[in-house]
């Protein structure tokens, strides 16, 4: 029964702070600066020696990130048109990732092998659990498949949690030292950027839950 408030409890959580990040950035965003997103992330990869990395607009909102394989940052259009703080936040922070990479970063190296393994966790994971516990008690091994495979996904949420807060913290520092972002602004650019944060440390939690649920589930069917 624990398990089933947990589950609860981290959905309800994962809503409220989704609500307050998009109020964060929609505050942020009417605080003008100087330069846009795509200006941001070509001084960011210009102070940090990079040039061999395309900046490309986007759809969506708040689908910015940053793609390894093809050495591309893709900001969403209102990141990388407008000229604000919240902007910059995100800009910075998905260059963040282009550093990381250039460097090395041990957790997005990691994250980055994982990605084919979790594509096709994620592609096969709801109709292995589905089958898994319709017949559990015929083929239990099903069940122990589909957990194994959401066990993937939930190490991938963990192990995305370091790359995104080194990211942040390189962002904020980047911010600081260049001078784009003052006393006034700062505070706001670090306040986006930590509540984007709570959203992968909610999912990491919820997909913990929802593993152990499933373990749970086998061993009360079970036994």
């Amino acid at each position: 029964m624990i398990i089933y408030f947990i589950v609860f409890g981290v959905m309800l959580l994962s809503f409220i702070i989704q609500k307050v990040l998009t109020n964060r950035f929609e505050k942020y965003s009417k605080v003008g600066i100087s330069l846009s997103g795509a200006e941001i992330v070509e001084r960011m990869m210009q102070d940090n020696d990079i040039d061999d990395v395309k900046v490309m607009a986007i759809n969506g909102q708040l689908t910015d990130h940053y793609n390894p394989q093809e050495h591309s940052i893709n900001l969403s259009q209102s990141v990388f048109n407008q000229r604000n703080i919240a902007a910059a936040a995100i800009a910075a922070h998905e260059t963040g990732h282009c550093i990381q990479h250039a460097q090395g970063y041990g957790p997005l190296k990691l994250r980055t092998a994982l990605v084919p393994v979790v594509s096709f966790a994620n592609r096969t994971v709801s109709w292995v659990l589905l089958l898994g516990v319709l017949l559990i008690e015929t083929m239990p091994i099903l069940l122990d498949i589909g957990i194994a495979l959401f066990a993937i996904t939930t190490f991938f949420s963990i192990v995305t949690l370091p790359v995104e807060i080194n990211a942040s913290r390189r962002a904020i520092a980047w911010l600081e030292q260049s001078g784009i972002a003052t006393y006034e602004t700062l505070p706001m650019a670090k306040d986006a950027l930590k509540w984007a944060a709570y959203t992968y440390v909610i999912a990491a939690l919820g997909s913990l839950a929802t593993l152990f649920y499933y373990i749970s589930l086998s061993n009360n069917r079970r036994y």
